[in-house]
């Protein structure tokens, strides 16, 4: 057998190459160009406004009827949190818009926030 050929290589099989990668293109002034992101505006994303969370047993959770009453972790008048795909983007407070439910914006987490949540 040759003795460049390892065990997982077949008989008659090349050797590995090497990887080669384009240099990346600056502009004239040394920055990485940015390519155009537009395509991401089309991308669905998940949103989720939250009221509370709590926790129940099962036995709890089936003897739930009509007109029971969850209490929830959360108090009366706290913002309500709005997740973007179960991240935290930003908190919010209830109104009403033509008799629609809808949630304004109080807060917004900063990116350095969101990039920490991502780890």
């Amino acid at each position: 057998m040759d003795k460049k050929m390892t065990e997982t290589q077949q008989p008659g099989s090349k050797e590995p190459e090497e990887a080669r990668f384009d240099e990346l293109k600056t502009d004239e002034s040394g920055e990485q160009t940015v390519k155009d992101i537009n395509f991401l505006l089309d991308v669905p994303l998940e949103v989720t406004v939250e009221l509370g969370r709590t926790k129940m047993l099962i036995q709890e959770l089936v003897q739930l009827g009509q007109g029971s009453v969850i209490e929830l972790e959360k108090l009366a008048g706290e913002p309500m949190e709005i997740l973007v795909n179960n991240k935290l983007i930003a908190r919010g407070e209830v109104v009403v818009v033509n008799e629609k439910f809808g949630v304004r914006l109080t807060d917004t987490i900063s990116p350095l926030e969101r990039i920490k949540q991502l780890k």
